[in-house]
């Protein structure tokens, strides 16, 4: 067991130090793997309120929490984030210096792929008849690391990441899906599961927020009473349904904001509210501070 951990640590390191040379700067890098993003930071980051999608992600070096309702989620080095639908979380590093930044990265996923490999596969055990949290944190094992590591070092050689990569991102879900991780993904594509309802009510959800939406319209979209329905969202997400839906509006209004220098009310409408005071409330209670000065924070300015 010793010399399996010794073993983690080692490939760890290795990863890192492949990271570590992707990132002279601190931030969020996007690479010539579409699906991959690498990250650095070299300080303690305040709680950022954001959208995982599906997708892993994986701490390298320092640390790193995210919290999704009342859970808490905390991963330092070789243990990774997996998402199996949207959530709306609050994220931030826990654990960086100068000399020691944080660094890690993120692999978004694809249901279909997902979907047409877990279909190919045996597992030896069947899935339990409940739902599955969409959010867990597990230590990955020496076989995923090294696949991942592959993934970064292939970063150095461009001219073979079109024909390669894909090819270790399949590798990637094959893993995933025979390990720690496998039972949330098994969930997401196993037919006629509440998992697999919820994540179809969540997809229509991201195209429709700014629409009026009747909860009771949604559980008819899962096939499931309204109590049913809220009793397997909150499984699901960690949220309820509205909950979710505000988190979704009030992320949206900060992106229009930020990006297009759009005044809060304006956003607001944007985004389907109706009441620039209850707005105004609710992205309050969610980012910590009323709009303008949310955002002249997020962009550095005096209040």
């Amino acid at each position: 067991m010793n010399n399996d951990i010794s073993t983690q640590s080692v490939v760890v390191s290795m990863l890192a130090s492949l990271v570590g040379d992707q990132l002279q700067t601190d931030g969020d890098h996007s690479t010539q793997i579409p699906a991959l993003m690498l990250y650095r930071r070299s300080a303690v980051t305040d709680p950022m309120p954001c959208i995982y999608g599906l997708g892993l992600g994986l701490a390298v070096q320092g640390g790193k929490r995210a919290t999704l309702g009342d859970e808490i989620f905390d991963y330092g080095p070789g243990q990774s984030l997996l998402n199996s639908v949207d959530l709306p979380v609050v994220s931030y590093v826990t654990k960086a210096t100068m000399t020691e930044p944080y660094l890690g990265l993120r692999l978004a996923l694809d249901a279909k792929t997902i979907a047409q490999i877990a279909a190919e596969m045996d597992f030896s055990t069947q899935l339990k008849a409940i739902s599955a949290r969409a959010m867990s944190v597990v230590q990955l094992d020496e076989g995923l690391l090294d696949t991942i590591t592959r993934l970064v070092r292939l970063l150095n050689e461009p001219h073979l990441i079109s024909l390669v990569a894909p090819l270790i991102q399949q590798e990637i879900i094959v893993r995933l899906l025979n390990g720690e991780h496998g039972p949330a993904l098994r969930y997401l594509v196993a037919s006629g599961s509440p998992s697999q309802q919820i994540a179809k009510v969540l997809t229509w959800l991201k195209l429709h927020y700014t629409e009026s939406v009747s909860m009771d319209d949604l559980a008819l979209k899962a096939h499931m009473s309204p109590s049913t329905f809220r009793q397997h969202f909150r499984e699901v997400t960690g949220m309820s349904p509205l909950q979710y839906l505000k988190n979704l509006r009030l992320q949206d209004a900060r992106q229009w904001m930020l990006n297009e220098d759009m005044d809060a009310s304006s956003a607001a409408m944007r985004v389907g509210y109706e009441s620039a005071s209850q707005f105004n409330r609710e992205y309050t209670r969610l980012f910590g501070a009323p709009p303008l000065r949310d955002i002249k924070r997020v962009r550095g300015l005096p209040n």
